[in-house]
């Protein structure tokens, strides 16, 4: 068990809800936009909803929108200077959040300073090696060569795993962020892109720092956690003991908003069974992977749902599910956004945090999840077991050495009665600290999810 695997995760675009420019000049004085989060008050939000560990995309120098890298050791200037995270990440730790920063170590920008010194030297610069390059081709820039992008994009430059000294460079550069910033881990950004040894390679990285930090910390807070950005597909290829400890997992964060859309809650049942059920061919039971209704990269929830209705119970079911719930800044009260080319919309300044009925629901939801409280140990770490599905309803059951937990969905416009054997008689409603009798049925109101914690 670490701290990683009890958390509630908040993702913030940190460029986008700055309001930093879009393209950075180069040239600008810092601007420490970063402090938003510590003075308009977004660590406050993150305490009062109950996120226990920020999530940070990109933070460091980059030509446009993070995931062009140019420095991995300076922060982005249109966020501020390295004194700044720092303060940001101090902070959190004061409130009792962990920070993962955004790694991106599958590609750079083409202002990244070794790939300026090929421009400028060709075969004799040291660094060619890092990246793979065509010295018979050429570009839209004229460059003379040409080389290996990320997904055909011309200004993202793929790096080249095969080349050991890159390699430790980048280890070198995890260590630092360690010791400079104090983080407690990161996202791997386009993990399902990295070479398996060079993803292995960064595991025994990791796991150093854990070792480190399990002295000053101990053995639950000491983790520096892995989690990797993948799509679809076997996320054992990516995701193991040797490999990234969490992963994105796109296939559930489908199931979620499509079962409501379709009224087929079937899909997302059937995601549930297949990678956190009790059979043998089961695919990631035990493991903890990342849920989301949505992030920086696809639209807005609010904006995804035919019927925003749905938005409390789809939440509770986020919650009540195997794996560690995700949360991207603005979506916990509702604002929409659609994805178009830039994905600006998807990642808007915004002042300050809101707060309303939605955002009420999920810190309730959140409440369940803190650490010692009831029903922490069987949302956290208890199995998966499916009672009844249909159209519109799901009831399953997170079952621990100590607690047993059973969730009800009711994602209908009318009340449904569920009739189960509950094992017990009563139960304690998670979100409300309300007594249910399970005697009679289990009536659910329409749009809602309970998370009932069984007497026995």
């Amino acid at each position: 068990m670490n701290w990683y695997e009890g958390s509630v995760v908040y993702q913030v675009y940190p460029l986008g809800l700055t309001g930093a420019p879009y393209e950075n000049d180069g040239t600008s004085d810092p601007e420490p936009r970063i402090l938003q989060l510590v003075d308009h008050g977004w660590i406050e939000h993150m305490t009062k909803l109950g996120a226990t560990c920020l999530m940070l995309n990109p933070v460091f120098e980059s030509d446009a929108h993070g995931y062009d890298t140019r420095d991995y050791k300076t922060v982005d200037r249109r966020l501020g200077t390295n004194a700044d995270l720092r303060r940001v990440v101090d902070a959190c730790h004061e409130a009792g959040i962990k920070v993962l920063l955004d790694g991106v170590f599958n590609h750079v920008g083409r202002g990244f300073w070794a790939f300026q010194d090929v421009l400028k030297n060709r075969e004799s610069s040291p660094y060619a090696g890092w990246f793979n390059i065509d010295w018979d081709g050429n570009t839209e820039w004229d460059d003379g060569l040409s080389y290996e992008t990320w997904a055909g994009v011309p200004y993202l430059v793929k790096l080249n795993h095969g080349n050991l000294e890159l390699n430790d460079c980048l280890a070198d550069v995890i260590r630092g962020w360690e010791e400079e910033f104090d983080i407690d881990g990161l996202r791997l950004d386009v993990a399902y892109c990295l070479d398996r040894g060079f993803l292995e390679y960064l595991r025994r990285i990791a796991d150093e720092l854990t070792a480190r930090r399990t002295e000053r910390l101990g053995a639950y807070d000491g983790k520096f956690v892995l989690v990797g950005e993948t799509m679809f597909g076997d996320y054992n290829q990516w995701m193991g003991d040797t490999l990234a400890d969490s992963v994105t997992n796109y296939e559930v964060y489908k199931g979620l908003w499509s079962s409501m859309n379709s009224s087929n809650m079937h899909e997302v049942a059937y995601a549930l069974n297949r990678q956190s059920g009790s059979d043998p061919w089961d695919l990631y039971t035990g493991r903890h992977l990342l849920n989301f209704v949505d992030n920086h990269d696809v639209p807005r929830i609010a904006t995804k749902l035919d019927d925003t209705r749905q938005l409390p119970c789809l939440y509770g079911l986020l919650f009540g599910i195997p794996g560690v719930p995700c949360l991207y800044y603005g979506s916990e009260w509702g604002i929409e956004g659609e994805q178009r080319f830039g994905d600006h919309e998807l990642r808007p300044a915004l002042d300050a945090p809101e707060w309303n009925e939605l955002t009420e629901a999920i810190a309730a939801y959140a409440a369940a999840r803190k650490k010692d409280a009831p029903g922490f140990e069987a949302l956290c770490w208890g199995d998966y077991t499916e009672i009844q599905v249909s159209s519109t309803t799901l009831l399953f059951q997170r079952t621990s050495k100590h607690e047993r937990v059973i969730v009800a969905v009711n994602a209908g416009s009318e009340p449904v009665t569920f009739h189960f054997d509950a094992q017990c008689g009563r139960a304690t409603d998670l979100a409300t600290g309300e007594w249910h009798d399970f005697g009679g049925g289990s009536e659910v109101e329409p749009f809602t999810t309970h998370l009932w914690l069984c007497e026995r």
